[in-house]
């Protein structure tokens, strides 16, 4: 608590010194923002310094907003002049409605996403099959912005089935969730059935199915025993998708919580921006708290006994030809327009359709897009590749230190990547490498807890608790064992994440606060796009069936990365005459179970109690 109180004090002070930071003049941006016409006199500038009392200085406006907060009061907005915790309290109101929404249409897709893993797993026929989920890829590949886009004008204003704008009842709140459900779905799918097949390959899936147990009740099972670890990144998507939905709600004008600490944070109204980000630290912590005692729930005795198994899959998945596909089809669009130029403007040819002069057609201005596609993926694939393996490395250290990382990864969670950005152009200035630095700052954090998760489990495992009893020292057991059955589904998870980074950077594209024109930046050009979407849709097309190109390659290629053999023990063991501490599961058929095994049907986490 104490950890977590020091960092949420942090990141307010941080904060609240953001105009001086940013070495820019809060008096001139709160007059702007009041009032854009008004002439910015030496003598107004000076009223409004009075006014706001910026002249005290940033720890007196500090410590006067902390006094308020205690006493209830969190302060009078600098720009509109009225209370400031109404005003968040309702914004969060509204972002937690649409979080709901999200999130249950997230669990649905989830759901879709590993019917087929858990349909093959649960009736024993998962042995030698891939998890598949290329479609899953694609549609968490596409950008919510862009997703919330095509909704609200195809759906909303087309075909008028429902409303596009606004937030007026429960009508409203269907759009925007799909729009932020669908992608944050098809990554926690993905997620899931990569624990599955495992799973189904534990001792007591065998047991249970020797004893015949009827498929559903051991699908049910098997969803119980993967929840544990991926609770705490549904906790961080709870989170992201309350104050992280600033661009869907930009497009649905949508009065929530996100929109609302990025108005604040633009205006530099330092009351709004420092209560809407104290709330959502609180939300974060929260969410952090209940996912932890949810996973200790399902767990069970098993946690504290030590009588886990590692649920990884003890088998590598066939070869696959879809990843060589899709990663062919990626460079050859590359290699194709690399040759053309991506900033020759045509006014006689402005939104061609494609042709055989312009393979993907042109813009607004008369520009190939295969040429800006292919000279942006060097940009985007770069920064995101390079953003994901410093995400990788962040994450896996500090999730091995779960006392230090969890509290750490409930703030930085609670920060959205576009006020990330905001705090670190402010900081740093802005340039090409703001939105890498504002994306790396957030990005590990779900990783971190990943590792976490995995590491808690992997410590209450039986072959561990079998190696300590042999004398293997922690060298030798982060060495031979945690590390080994860590980093391969994290490694998976981070290839997964790609996508997701690229789209973050895009989103900053998209706000306008990455890479500016005439930049063919992937994000960049989806929004200059976005306008033509009806008159010209291959323009916005384009960028984005290049980024569910991306996804489906990351996804395809990340089911290839598996757990290594299982290590050997140490000499004197091995000397000793010991059998290996981790014995490899065969997969036995559901009439071949052993006599003992048919006498424990289920594990003790997941065994129902008596009536």
């Amino acid at each position: 608590m104490l950890w977590r109180t020091a960092l949420a004090a942090v990141l307010v002070c941080g904060i609240g010194l953001l105009p001086w930071l940013s070495r820019t003049d809060p008096a001139l941006t709160v007059l702007k923002a009041r009032s854009a016409e008004r002439d910015p006199a030496p003598k107004v500038l000076a009223a409004v310094r009075a006014e706001l009392g910026l002249d005290d200085g940033p720890p007196r406006l500090l410590g006067r907003w902390l006094g308020g907060l205690l006493r209830g009061d969190a302060g009078r907005s600098w720009v509109s002049g009225t209370e400031v915790l109404p005003a968040v309290l309702q914004a969060l109101g509204v972002s937690l409605l649409l979080m709901a929404g999200a999130l249950a249409v997230a669990g649905c897709t989830a759901g879709a996403v590993c019917a087929r893993t858990l349909w093959l797993g649960s009736r024993r026929r998962i042995a030698g099959r891939g998890t598949g989920g290329s479609a899953a890829a694609v549609l968490a590949a596409l950008p919510e912005f862009l997703l919330a886009a095509v909704l609200a004008a195809v759906v909303g204003v087309r075909l008028g089935w429902l409303p596009a704008l606004g937030w007026y009842g429960p009508k409203w709140t269907v759009l925007p969730a799909l729009a932020l459900g669908l992608p944050a779905g098809a990554v926690l799918g993905r997620l899931l059935g990569d624990q599955l097949p495992g799973t189904f390959a534990e001792p007591w899936a065998r047991a249970a199915a020797a004893r015949g147990l009827p498929p559903r009740r051991a699908a049910r099972y098997a969803l119980r025993r993967c929840l544990p670890g991926l609770l705490p990144n549904l906790g961080l998507f709870a989170v992201g998708l309350t104050g992280g939905a600033v661009a869907v709600e930009q497009v649905f004008d949508i009065p929530g919580l996100g929109r609302l600490t990025l108005r604040a944070a633009l205006a530099q109204d330092l009351p709004v921006l420092q209560t809407g980000i104290l709330a959502l630290v609180a939300l974060a912590a929260l969410a952090g708290a209940l996912a932890g005692l949810a996973a200790r729930r399902l767990l069970g005795p098993a946690l504290r006994d030590g009588a886990l198994t590692s649920p990884h899959r003890p088998e590598p998945p066939p070869a696959r030809a879809l990843p060589l596909l899709y990663g062919a089809l990626l460079t050859g669009t590359v290699c194709l327009g690399l040759p053309r130029d991506p900033l020759a403007v045509d006014t006689a040819a402005r939104l061609r359709p494609p042709s055989a002069a312009h393979p993907l057609g042109t813009d607004a201005l008369g520009r190939d897009l295969l040429a800006r596609i292919a000279h942006g993926a060097l940009d985007t694939l770069a920064l995101a590749l390079a953003v994901s393996a410093a995400a990788l490395i962040a994450g896996v250290l500090l999730g091995l230190l779960p006392r230090l990382s969890a509290p750490l990864v409930d703030t930085v969670n609670a920060v959205p990547p576009v006020l990330a950005g905001l705090l670190v152009a402010g900081v740093a200035g802005g340039g090409p490498w703001t939105p890498a630095l504002a994306v790396a700052a957030v990005a590990w954090s779900p990783l971190a807890a990943h590792t976490s998760a995995l590491l808690r489990q992997e410590r209450a495992t039986t072959h561990l608790a079998a190696a300590r009893a042999l004398g293997a020292g922690r060298r030798h057991l982060l060495r031979r064992h945690l590390l080994p059955a860590v980093l391969p589904p994290v490694l998976r998870h981070a290839l997964l994440r790609v996508p997701g980074i690229a789209l973050a950077l895009a989103a900053l594209g998209f706000l306008g606060l990455g890479a500016q024109p005439p930049s063919p930046e992937w994000g960049l050009l989806l929004a200059e796009n976005l306008p033509y979407a009806e008159r010209a849709p291959w323009a916005v097309l384009a960028p984005a069936a290049v980024l569910a190109l991306l996804g489906a390659l990351a996804v395809t290629a990340a089911d290839g990365v598996r757990l290594p053999r299982p290590p050997r023990l140490p000499r004197r063991a091995r000397r000793a005459g010991h059998p290996p501490a981790r014995p490899p599961f065969p997969s036995v058929p559901p009439q071949a179970g052993p006599p003992a095994a048919a006498r424990e049907p289920v594990p003790a986490t997941v065994r129902e109690d008596p009536p």
